[in-house]
């Protein structure tokens, strides 16, 4: 077996303690560098990220793009890139990584920092193949040669996230304003958001065939329901902007002649 290489971590957040302890855990002579100087056991801290330049591999965990650019060096030996951004942002650190010989990997974590280093932690990674530490902090999954498809899929992934959380939170309310608990409605959304989710490939392929007929769920029954929700959120004293928002995006829709078509056919607004 050969020897490992050896690896600094930038950023020690919730995150990034995850990902150096991870690299601990494989046997990796760890460098750790923060902002704020943070010691971790079985790691060396660097004082300046000079110093952690000199290990083979920097990993950086950092809080965005703009804290990260001012620190990079020609210094770095390979970068992999964890730090979240846009996918234009992504693709201008591996043009600058290009112009300065530094070997580039862009990546996401799909995971909260209790599942690093596990198979549950899923780290997406776009451009050079060669994943280097990845396999450290769970199972990487190679996307694409565009530097920026990995940011790509991050935020496509958590926008489905986040728009699901957000009308949970919305329905836990509407039905908290009755008094009927979470505990008595989640099983039913759950069973629920299962459901609609066998639904998705469907709807995927008429986004792409452009053959919105239905028999099913007219756009037109669904802008008049988001009505509802948003009428009954305002009499129950809550907060409407969520439904309010999917109700003009779907009513500009059907506006524009899909009223008759199926929810898929919301995507020609949001395309344009």
């Amino acid at each position: 077996m050969g020897i490992k290489k050896t690896v600094s971590v930038l950023g020690l957040g919730r995150m990034g303690t995850a990902l150096a302890n991870a690299l601990v855990e494989e046997g990796y002579e760890v460098t750790v560098w923060n902002r704020t100087p943070k010691t971790l056991p079985g790691t060396t801290r660097a004082n300046t990220p000079e110093e952690a330049f000199k290990s083979d591999v920097v990993v950086t965990c950092l809080s965005t793009y703009e804290a990260q650019q001012p620190l990079l060096t020609n210094d770095i030996k390979v970068l992999v890139n964890l730090t979240s951004g846009t996918p234009e942002q992504a693709r201008a650190t591996a043009e600058w990584a290009k112009a300065n010989g530094v070997e580039y990997v862009d990546g996401v974590i799909m995971a909260v920092p209790q599942q690093i280093g596990t198979p549950q932690a899923k780290i997406l990674f776009s451009g050079n193949e060669n994943h280097h530490v990845l396999d450290a902090f769970g199972e990487p999954v190679h996307v694409g040669e565009d530097a920026g498809l990995a940011a790509l899929y991050d935020l496509a992934l958590l926008g489905i996230m986040w728009s699901a959380f957000g009308g949970y939170l919305q329905a836990v309310a509407l039905m908290g304003s009755e008094g009927i608990t979470p505990q008595q409605f989640t099983p039913m959304a759950v069973g629920f958001l299962n459901e609609m989710g066998a639904l998705l490939p469907e709807m995927g392929e008429e986004t792409q065939t452009k053959d919105y007929e239905t028999d099913v769920s007219a756009l037109d029954i669904n802008v008049s329901g988001l009505h509802l929700l948003a009428e009954a959120s305002e009499q129950q004293g809550l907060d409407a902007t969520i439904p309010q928002a999917l109700h003009s995006l779907f009513e500009r829709a059907q506006r524009n002649g899909h009223g008759a078509h199926s929810i898929a056919s919301v995507i020609e607004e949001i395309r344009k």
